[in-house]
């Protein structure tokens, strides 16, 4: 089970967003005192407290959250005392390791240790080494990383908060990582305890998860932080229980009871706001000449389809862009837009079946079935070992004709294979249909191949409209048109 559906499972089964950090700090021992305390009655003291804890919120947390740096902190011994702790968290409750690991050269053996070895779900990094950070981290899919964007350390800001308040760097850094992977794998760690900044980091972070770190003291700000982080769905926070409130031995339980009652009113009301679960999407510029799908291509832009990095394509080749389409499954608004714009294309042509293309196309291949009333199939693009073993999924026909549709045409590789697969069925192929060409003359390649092309947008119909409109700047809009 991934860390994603462990922790959503835990969320839903305890009915709880709070994290327990098992932290070794003798300073948060229930009484105690340094005189005559050895470092082994001390590392025992500790597994004791720690062990407690978690037989104490098991039941009333979704996660753990041992910080690293106080193992560490006690040497040979601290690092078994992190092994005795691992292994009593009961395995339905995901691990967040707290590293904040930063070191380039030793990330590809920490992600082996921590994930295979100490069997953690997620770890937190610190990602100012850039992409490359994560990279050995994000091979594990099953896994998650946390990327600290900010401290809620006051001497801090003066590098977080550079240049100015308008456009500070932490921001920056939230907008960059969520290009390093998927919402169901990168994170995003946030310490605050103003409202208004975690507000701002939901606004450029609207579907990742935020782990606070913040020191929030008085129950309304603990309110208006809530207001300010979770999404429309009452999700998307991890708040860690304060770690004063840890040390108060007898009235722990109760402490959390508390804190999840308080919290888990304020998630039933975000939920149940009228509208809450679909944004509506207004355009804020006017063209002279104004593009057929102009509002759907700022949309994209706007709920970061277009991201700008440096992206390793499938095909192998790297480029200083990269279009991510498959958010729009989440944006009910959107999709049905790109549905309609598929379809415009569709009822042009002939054929009996719709086939999509794994794994990006495929609920854009379902909504086109149900909409144009045509069945659905689809190549899988690996054969199981068990059940059926079938290369085709669905009901068909040999000598039926279907339209293959795909996302995004690149190198055409992913698009003609799957045709192949379904022409060795028996079936008959004549178009591919995508949304987005990428104009490398993969058109023609298709064309060589017997089948024709058809996109909705293409790659400098985007840029030029993206390019007017002011969302993106010069060197961007040089970077798209560069390929």
């Amino acid at each position: 089970m991934s860390f994603f559906e462990k922790l959503h499972r835990a969320i839903a089964k305890n009915n709880s967003l709070l994290v327990v950090g098992l932290d070794p700090n003798p300073e948060m021992l229930p009484h105690f005192t340094a005189e005559d305390q050895s470092l082994e009655h001390l590392v025992q003291d500790l597994a004791d407290w720690l062990h407690h804890l978690i037989t104490t919120t098991q039941t009333l947390v979704c996660a753990y959250k041992p910080s690293f740096g106080f193992y560490k902190s006690l040497g040979a011994p601290g690092l078994e005392l992190l092994s005795e702790v691992l292994n009593s968290i009961p395995d339905d409750l995901p691990v967040i390791l707290d590293a904040k690991h930063g070191d380039l050269n030793t990330s590809s053996i920490f992600a082996r240790t921590v994930f295979e070895q100490w069997q953690v779900d997620a770890v937190t990094l610190n990602p100012y080494a850039g992409q490359d950070q994560a990279a050995p981290f994000l091979v594990y899919p099953d896994h998650g990383i946390f990327l600290l964007c900010r401290t809620s350390n006051p001497a801090a800001m003066a590098i977080q908060g550079y240049p100015d308040e308008d456009s500070p760097l932490f921001l920056k850094v939230v907008q960059e990582v969520q290009g390093w992977g998927t919402p169901e794998q990168v994170y995003l760690e946030i310490g605050t305890s103003t409202p208004d900044t975690l507000a701002r980091v939901r606004t450029l972070a609207p579907e990742r998860l935020i782990l606070l770190r913040s020191l929030w003291k008085r129950e309304e700000n603990l309110e208006n932080l809530l207001k300010a982080g979770l999404n429309e769905n009452g999700e998307g926070l991890l708040i860690p229980v304060p770690q004063d409130l840890l040390s108060q031995d007898t009235t722990v339980a109760t402490t959390i009871q508390s804190l999840n009652n308080t919290i888990n009113p304020i998630r039933t009301a975000i939920q149940q706001q009228p509208g809450s679960h679909c944004h509506l999407w207004t355009p804020d510029v006017c063209f002279l000449e104004k593009h057929p799908h102009q509002d759907l291509i700022l949309q994209l832009y706007d709920i970061g389809c277009i991201l700008f990095g440096e992206y390793q394509q499938a095909s192998g080749a790297t480029f200083s862009y990269y279009i991510d389409l498959r958010k729009i499954i989440s944006q009910p608004q959107i999709f049905q837009q790109v549905l309609n714009a598929y379809a415009e294309i569709l009822q042009t042509l002939t054929f009996d079946r719709i086939a999509g293309i794994p794994y990006g196309s495929l609920p854009t291949a379902t909504g086109l079935s149900l909409r144009l009333e045509h069945p659905m199939i689809f190549p899988r693009k690996e054969v199981k070992a068990h059940g059926t073993r079938r290369v085709i999924e669905g009901n068909f026909q040999p000598g039926e004709t279907v339209v293959v549709v795909d996302d995004i045409l690149i190198s055409g590789n992913s698009a003609i294979e799957g045709a192949k697969k379904l022409e060795f069925a028996g079936l008959v192929v004549e178009d591919i249909v995508v949304f987005l060409d990428h104009e490398r003359e993969v058109k023609d390649r298709l064309q060589k191949e017997g089948y024709r092309a058809h996109s909705v947008l293409t790659l400098s119909e985007v840029t030029q409209t993206l390019y007017e409109a002011g969302r993106i700047a010069q060197d961007q809009f040089e970077a798209l048109t560069a390929h």
